[in-house]
C-alpha cells in the first residue's frame, strides 16, 4: 500500500493512485508543473505504475493515447493548471472518436483563488465538453475518513466511466491548496491508524461487460444467399481471436468478407481458407460488375473503410445492414436501414458447427472470382517495378514486415495507399492508427507510445504528418521500445493531389500542399535519432526484414507526388468501365 502521509495534499493524492493501481492502473504519462505536484509524486513513487514525464502537453497526450491503444487499459495523463490541460484537446477529440480509454487530471487552484487574476489559472471545469464521457470537479482536499473515502469511490467510478459503456475520456479536475510538495506538516498521521490495508478492500479489476449472442438473428441471415461481411476500421483488444470469430461466421453463413487494411484481418488471412476480399475499391469502379455484385444484406463490423467507392456503392444501394460493435455510438454516416447489434465478436468462436450456406456459395464465388483477376494484376504490377512508388511501399511493407509488428499507419495518402495494395498474410501484423478524426496531429507521439507497448514497431507517415509532430522526439530519452519511422517525403500533402482544388495552380502550392524544405538528416542528428536515405525498394525489404530491437530509426524515401498520384489515376481510372 503506497501511502503518503506528509500532508494532506499528498495523501488524498496517493489514495487516489492507490486505488487506481489495485483497480488495473499500469502507465501514466506526467507533464512538469506545480499545481499537479500530488498527483505527480504519488504516480512517480508508485510502485506499480510505469510513468513516464513528458514535456510537450500536446505530444504527452498522443503518447497516452498510444499506450492506451497498445494495450487495451485506460492510460492517465496528468498536467498541471492554466493552458497546459488545453494542448490534450486533439489528443482527446481522437480519443474520443476512436473509443480510447483516457483518464486525465488537470491539477488547478482551489475555488478561492479563481477568477480573480491568480497566476497560471483558467476555467477547467468541462473543459472538453461532450468529448470526455465523464466529467468530476474533485473535492479539495479535506482530512476526513469520509472524504477519503469519496476520494476512492471517485476513483472507482472514473475506472469504470473510462470503459463503459464503451471506452473513452474521464476528465478529473483536481484542486489544491498548498502545501504542494511532499513537505512534513503532521496535518494527517491522525489518520494513519484509520487507513489501514482494509480500507482498500473490494477494489480490484472490473471484469469487462459480456454482450449475449442471444440477440443475433443468425439463423435469419442464413436464409440470404447473396449476404456480404464487412470487416472495417477496427482495432480490437484481441486481434487473433476477432478474426477467428469473423472466420467462423463468414464460413457458417458463406458470405464473403470485405477486409479493409484498418482491420487485423488482412493480416491473419490464414483463418479464411475460403479467401477475403481485399480489391473492392478497384472492383466496384466497373458500374456492370458494381451491380452484379449487388447484396441483399450487409453485416458490418467496425466503421466503415477508407474507400469513397465502397461507401458510395452502399449508399446508393440502401439495403438492410446489421452493424456488430460493443461501441455505442452511431459508426453509419450512410444512414441506412440498420440496426445496431452490441455484442462482442468473440462468442462467433464458441458458436455450433453447421453446414455451410449452400445457397451462398455463387455469390461468394463471384467476389472471389474478380479478387483473383485483380490481385494478380497488382502484383504483376509491383513486382515489375523497379522504381520505388509511395503505393509500392504498403505492398512491400505487407509481404516483408517480420511477424507480430506493430504498424501505425498515419492518414492522408498513407492509409489510401493501405487500402489499395496491403496485401493478405498471415503474419498477425498489428495495424494502428487514429482514424477517430482523422488528423495528423500527434502521428509521431501515438507511434512512440504504441511501441513503448508492442515492438517492433513501424510508422509508416507523409513529411508533413512527422513534421507536425516533431516534438514528439523529446520523448526519446525515457523510451525503451523499438521504432522505424518510414517517411514518404514527397515535399507536401499528396492528398491534396487527389482533389478538384489541384487545378488552381495559383494557390494550391502554397496554401494547400504546402512542401516543406525540412532536411530529415538533420532532424535526426539534432535528436540522435538513425538515419538512412531509402533509394529502392531492395533497400525497402531489407530494412523491413532487419527491424533493430531497440531505439529509434529514420528511413526517408523521397518520392514525386504529381508523378505518384497521375499513376494512381491512371490506374484506378483502368477500372472505371461501364458495359451495357
Amino acid at each position: 500500500m503506497d501511502l503518503n502521509f506528509s500532508n494532506l495534499n499528498n495523501l488524498w493524492a496517493s489514495v487516489l493512485i492507490e486505488t487506481l493501481a489495485r483497480l488495473g492502473l499500469q502507465a501514466a504519462v506526467i507533464c512538469p508543473g506545480s499545481r499537479s505536484t500530488p498527483l505527480t509524486v504519488a504516480l512517480a513513487r508508485h510502485s506499480q505504475i510505469k510513468t513516464i514525464p513528458i514535456l510537450d502537453e500536446r505530444s504527452a497526450a498522443f503518447f497516452a493515447l498510444g499506450l492506451a491503444k497498445s494495450s487495451g487499459l485506460p492510460t492517465v495523463l496528468v498536467c498541471t493548471s492554466g493552458t497546459a490541460g488545453a494542448n490534450f484537446y486533439p489528443a482527446v477529440i481522437e480519443a474520443y472518436q476512436s473509443a480510447v480509454p483516457l483518464i486525465i487530471f488537470t491539477g488547478d487552484r482551489p475555488p478561492e483563488l479563481r477568477d480573480c487574476h491568480s497566476g497560471q489559472t483558467i476555467d477547467q471545469i468541462k473543459l472538453f465538453g461532450n468529448f470526455a464521457q465523464w466529467f468530476s470537479e474533485m473535492a479539495t482536499p479535506i482530512a476526513s475518513v469520509e472524504m477519503l473515502r469519496y476520494a476512492r469511490q471517485t476513483m472507482v467510478q472514473a475506472w469504470r466511466r473510462s470503459q463503459f459503456p464503451q471506452q473513452g475520456v474521464v476528465h478529473l479536475n483536481c484542486p489544491f491548496r498548498d502545501p504542494l510538495a511532499p513537505i512534513d506538516d503532521g496535518s494527517v498521521l491522525h489518520l494513519k491508524n484509520e487507513i489501514t490495508a482494509d480500507f482498500f478492500a473490494g477494489i480490484q479489476p472490473q471484469p469487462k461487460a459480456a454482450f449475449s449472442t442471444d440477440i443475433l438473428p443468425i439463423e435469419v441471415w442464413k436464409n440470404y444467399s447473396r449476404g456480404l461481411i464487412i470487416a472495417g476500421v477496427d482495432a480490437p483488444a484481441d486481434p487473433e481471436g476477432y478474426c477467428q470469430a469473423i472466420a467462423q461466421l463468414s464460413g457458417y453463413l458463406s458470405f464473403p468478407v470485405l477486409a479493409e487494411a484498418l482491420s487485423p484481418v488482412r493480416n491473419y488471412a490464414h483463418y479464411f481458407p475460403q479467401g477475403l476480399v481485399t480489391t473492392y475499391d478497384f472492383m466496384l469502379r466497373d458500374q456492370a460488375q458494381a451491380e452484379a455484385l449487388q447484396p441483399e444484406i450487409v453485416i458490418q463490423i467496425g466503421a466503415l473503410p477508407t474507400s469513397k467507392v465502397l461507401r458510395a456503392w452502399l449508399e446508393k444501394q440502401q439495403i438492410q445492414t446489421y452493424i456488430l460493435s460493443e461501441r455505442a455510438d452511431n459508426v453509419d454516416p450512410l444512414h441506412r436501414p440498420h440496426q445496431h447489434l452490441a455484442v462482442n465478436l468473440r462468442f462467433f468462436k464458441y458458436l455450433d458447427i453447421f453446414p455451410d450456406n449452400q445457397k451462398g456459395l455463387a455469390y461468394f464465388g463471384l467476389w472471389q472470382s474478380q479478387q483473383n483477376k485483380i490481385q494478380s494484376k497488382i502484383e504483376a504490377i509491383f513486382q515489375g517495378e523497379i522504381k520505388l512508388r509511395e503505393g509500392a511501399i504498403a505492398y512491400h511493407l505487407s509481404r516483408h514486415l517480420p511477424a507480430q509488428t506493430a504498424v501505425f499507419l498515419a492518414n492522408s495518402m498513407v492509409v489510401r495507399y493501405a487500402e489499395f495494395f496491403w496485401q493478405l498474410n498471415a503474419k498477425q501484423i498489428l495495424p494502428y492508427f487514429n482514424r477517430g478524426a482523422n488528423g495528423i496531429d500527434g502521428t509521431l507521439s501515438t507511434a512512440l507510445g504504441i511501441a513503448e507497448n508492442h515492438s517492433p514497431c513501424v510508422l509508416l507517415t507523409g513529411d508533413l504528418a512527422l513534421l507536425h509532430d516533431t516534438n514528439g522526439f523529446l520523448t526519446l530519452s525515457k523510451f525503451t521500445g523499438s521504432l522505424t519511422i518510414i517517411v514518404v517525403n514527397n515535399q507536401g500533402g499528396g492528398i491534396f493531389e487527389m482533389l478538384p482544388i489541384a487545378a488552381a495552380q495559383d494557390v494550391f502550392e502554397d496554401y494547400f500542399a504546402t512542401p516543406q524544405t525540412v532536411q530529415f538528416s538533420k532532424l535526426c542528428d539534432l535528436y540522435g535519432v538513425a538515419y538512412h536515405k531509402i533509394q529502392t525498394k531492395i533497400d525497402l525489404i531489407q530494412a523491413c526484414e532487419n527491424l533493430p530491437s531497440q531505439g529509434v530509426q529514420l528511413l526517408e524515401i523521397t518520392t514525386d507526388r504529381h508523378q505518384d498520384i497521375a499513376w494512381l489515376k491512371n490506374l484506378l481510372q483502368g477500372f472505371q468501365i461501364t458495359r451495357n
